[in-house]
């Protein structure tokens, strides 16, 4: 069965059980205040929905808020108070940057610069490092997806350069080289604020239980987990193919061959430069002020430049810097074509994470859930919540997954007496390790789509990186708990 029409049988699911499902909620005699029943039948609908993305997810987080509101929830006002949250505000700032860097090629210049080193050229598995460095790098600042697009053709022109020689175990070869660029995209996108969409909606519900997480803080919690889950990766992929030969001066030749061709760096991509480093040592700034335990100057900075007005300021910039006939480095045109969808997403979804926490149905929910987890198996609870989170988001977004469930999450870690931060945290960053099925993310699509992948050996590294992934997780979770 072709993804296509996996997607088509998905939705038709969908269109049944949601409203069924929903109803028989809404009827169940359930202990619950009414708002709060209500908002049980509406979520229960939006996750069926969200699972199998029957509408764009956007459409369906604002459904849900919307059906609140009808129902006399929550007033109109209140109900979409979320669309003005600061963490929008970064979401649009940071899709700025990044749609920056891609317009202006700035990503695939970074890229043939740094595979044109030598020491990536000498062997399969230091160049499948290049390739994969690349994505985990550049993840970070930009969409995982737009990484593994930019990505694709130069990853193609090596592996046809090898099957025009009738190298052996090419294909074996092409289908490490494909996993390694989209796993280690999203690897690496979990590993900054802006990475990736989940980060973002994560922060925000931390942000509403009173803790605050600031850039670089994310990045030394998160930074850990991502290398050494990209460090066991390579390790797996050069196991496989270690009786794959390469021949060194064909690569170098390819490599200089492309960057020949790039043109020479224009204004626009020195204006994105200048742009990105004011934006990076801003949001990086308040977190060394803490670190150095100047307090003082910490509450200023978070005060008077918080991580979402650097960002619009250096979208602003952007708009504002020109770059050729006097347009600047970004138009009307790059705004249109930001992904609005995750933003309204995030809006409709954290409003229904809301009153899902302040209706009681989280703390419902999570009493009865904590009814049954005796305080010494706190453990195993935080373990098989990060591998549920993996093997969820194999077949629903990841982003529905963390809105949905963080909420929840909070909800029952309140009624275990469990600090939430670093489990919460830990959910966060499991919603991004999907690596079994082409479904799963975007990266995975853009590579199964080459015809490269088999199924089978992505279901084989994806379950090896599902697991070796989930115990990395856990276990920096429990150290920091400690």
């Amino acid at each position: 069965m072709s993804i296509r029409n996996i997607e088509k049988f998905r939705r038709e699911i969908g269109l049944f059980l949601a409203p069924v499902l929903s109803a028989l909620i809404y009827v169940a005699p359930i202990d619950l205040p009414k708002d709060a029943h209500i908002v049980f039948s509406i979520m229960v609908f939006c996750i069926v929905f969200w699972l199998t993305e029957v509408v764009p997810l956007s459409i369906t987080a604002l459904l849900g808020v919307t059906a609140a509101v009808v129902f006399g929830v929550v007033n109109v006002k209140q109900a979409f108070l979320s669309l003005g949250h600061p963490v929008i505000l970064l979401f649009i700032g940071s899709f700025l940057i990044a749609q920056a860097m891609t317009k202006h090629g700035l990503d695939k210049r970074f890229a043939l610069n740094l595979l044109s080193k030598d020491f990536f050229l000498k062997s399969p598995i230091r160049l499948i490092a290049g390739f994969s460095i690349i994505a985990f790098l550049l993840s970070m600042w930009v969409s995982n997806t737009a990484t593994t697009a930019m990505l694709l053709p130069l990853v193609l022109g090596i592996i046809h350069m090898f099957k025009n020689r009738g190298i052996t175990e090419t294909g074996k070869f092409a289908s490490f080289v494909m996993l390694s660029v989209a796993y280690s995209a999203s690897i690496g996108g979990a590993t900054t604020l802006i990475g990736t969409p989940t980060n973002l909606i994560g922060a925000g519900f931390l942000k509403e239980e009173g803790y605050d997480v600031d850039f670089l803080k994310w990045f030394l919690l998160a930074a850990p987990i991502t290398f050494l889950s990209y460090i066991s990766m390579l390790l797996y992929i050069k196991f496989h193919i270690r009786n794959f030969y390469i021949d060194y001066e064909k690569i170098k030749a390819l490599i200089k061959e492309e960057k020949r061709k790039l043109p020479r760096i224009s204004t626009a991509e020195r204006n994105t430069i200048f742009v990105f480093s004011f934006a990076a040592f801003l949001w990086i700034l308040p977190g060394f002020a803490n670190l150095l335990g100047n307090k003082e100057l910490y509450t200023f900075l978070k005060a008077h430049i918080p991580e979402a007005i650097v960002a619009l300021l250096a979208g602003i910039l952007l708009f504002l810097l020109p770059s050729k006939k006097g347009e600047g480095t970004l138009t009307a045109k790059d705004l249109r074509e930001l992904d609005w969808d995750t933003i309204l997403l995030f809006g409709g979804g954290i409003a229904l994470g809301k009153l899902i926490i302040k209706t009681g149905l989280a703390g419902y929910i999570g009493k009865h859930v904590a009814g049954v987890i005796s305080p010494e198996f706190v453990v195993l609870f935080i373990l098989v919540l990060i591998v549920s989170m993996v093997f969820l988001t194999e077949i629903s977004s990841n982003t529905a997954t963390v809105l949905t469930f963080a909420p929840i999450l909070i909800g029952i870690l309140k009624q275990l007496n469990v600090e939430i931060f670093h489990p919460v945290f830990g959910i966060i960053i499991a919603a991004s390790f999907a690596f079994m099925l082409p479904i799963a993310t975007p990266p995975n699509a853009i590579i199964y789509g080459s015809r490269y992948v088999p199924i089978g050996r992505m279901v084989k590294v994806g379950f090896f990186m599902n697991i070796i992934g989930s115990v990395i997780i856990t276990t920096f979770i429990l150290i920091y708990m400690k």
